[in-house]
């Protein structure tokens, strides 16, 4: 849509609101991100604030393992044909509701006997933050180029290395949380352009509150990873801005829109199925525009998350990693904040998009868009009991906050998960 008539329409984009923060809290030794000691020193009564944690949400970083590593080797078609009984509940939760809702599911409470069923599994969706699981991928991917034989290197630069987030990160209206070790205070504020963090704490802004400046920043590195290769982890920040400054506009659309597709292609995933065509800042698209647009489909979400379980995202400690920073440490929402879950453990990622056009006087509000109304929800569950499963959900329910919907929709499949015997 052209820019002059988004503005004339008075359209309002609000990319994925996910908003809490994620990674096992007894996580700061081994990743140095500092959020993670505050809620170590709540738990272990050091410091006098409330937790207020599920039990699924107090796993050890340790305790989180992979499900599908023994089936690294079995193709996505051994997971993704539907089971006949299966499908047939999951299709009677849908009755009466019009294709703005789509899902794609697998059980995999026994890996060797999964079960799927889908609701239009190919339609594409604007993915919103769920997006910024590729940069994930695109982050691990350049890792593994940069140091291919040493994985704690891998982690040790992830640590060490702290970037500036410059123009890059603005704007956006997210705020991090921000804990000094030494004070033990906590301030919550919007990322300015002179923060400076390491790239583990910036990829956990970017997945546990949802920051697109820390988006933006983690794309950049990344993008940087692998135009300096081998040369990054001694790369100044003086340089790397300079570099910017007199770089090709069109070689860096080009690999910056590769180092985030790339990846994905590797998965069998097509670029129909998912793709990522933007920065998540007005900032960054200084300096790289735009390519090929953003869509997402459960079907090729799902694909990702099957992956992610057999190790096959780059390579299974990375998988693990990647896992890690998927898992809810804090307040949930949406699909998340179902009853249900309360004693399980959730590795989640949700993205909304809401456009909005007043001309005619229509009411609309935040995530009640009546143009676009795109809420995406990507989980992992599982159970204490040995119940788990992988459920993306995709909706675009115009004039409706479908926040309600996905929880009660996750609280009506997970009945389902436990009921079955199949």
């Amino acid at each position: 849509m052209n820019k002059n008539l988004i503005f004339t329409l008075f359209v309002l984009s609000c990319l994925s609101f996910t908003i809490r923060p994620y990674y096992p809290i007894d996580g700061y030794e081994h990743t140095g991100i500092k959020r993670l000691k505050r809620l170590e020193l709540i738990k272990n009564g050091e410091l006098k604030e409330p937790l207020n944690l599920p039990t699924g949400a107090l796993k050890s970083y340790k305790d989180i393992t992979l499900n599908l590593l023994p089936r690294q080797r079995d193709s996505l078609i051994c997971f993704i044909k539907p089971d006949p009984i299966f499908q047939k509940k999951i299709n009677a939760l849908f009755q009466g509701l019009d294709k703005s809702y789509s899902l794609s599911i697998l059980d995999i409470s026994n890996i060797q006997d999964t079960h799927y069923a889908y609701r239009n599994e190919t339609f594409g969706y604007q993915p919103g933050s769920v997006g910024k699981l590729a940069v994930l991928a695109g982050l691990f991917t350049q890792l593994a180029k940069i140091y291919p034989d040493d994985f704690e290197k891998r982690l040790e630069l992830l640590r060490n290395k702290t970037v500036r987030a410059g123009i890059w990160a603005l704007t956006d209206e997210h705020t991090i949380p921000i804990f000094n070790i030494e004070t033990n205070k906590l301030v919550k504020r919007q990322v300015v352009a002179s923060d400076v963090f390491s790239l583990f704490e910036w990829a956990d802004h970017m997945l546990s509150v949802s920051n697109n400046g820390a988006a933006s920043i983690v794309w950049r590195e990344v993008l940087l990873m692998q135009i300096f290769g081998s040369k990054y982890p001694e790369l100044s920040q003086e340089e790397a801005d300079e570099f910017f400054k007199t770089a090709n506009r069109k070689e860096l659309i080009d690999i910056g829109n590769d180092v985030v597709n790339l990846p994905l292609r590797d998965l069998e995933i097509s670029g129909d199925e998912w793709r990522l065509g933007s920065f998540f800042t007005k900032g960054a698209n200084t300096y790289v525009g735009d390519k090929g647009g953003s869509i997402g489909t459960p079907v090729g979400l799902m694909k990702f998350l099957i992956k992610l379980e057999q190790g096959q995202v780059v390579d299974a400690p990375s998988s693990l990693e990647m896992k890690r920073l998927m898992y809810m440490t804090d307040r949930r929402i949406r699909y998340a904040q179902a009853p249900a879950f309360k004693d399980a453990a959730v590795f989640f990622k949700s993205g909304s998009l809401y456009k909005c056009d007043r001309s005619q006087g229509e009411t609309c509000g935040k995530y009640m868009g009546n143009v676009q109304n795109f809420m995406n929800s990507v989980a992992i569950i599982e159970h204490p009991n040995g119940k788990k499963y992988m459920v993306v959900l995709m909706t675009n329910v115009l004039r409706k906050n479908s926040a309600t919907d996905h929880m009660v929709l996750a609280g009506s499949i997970d009945k389902i998960i436990q009921a079955s015997s199949y």
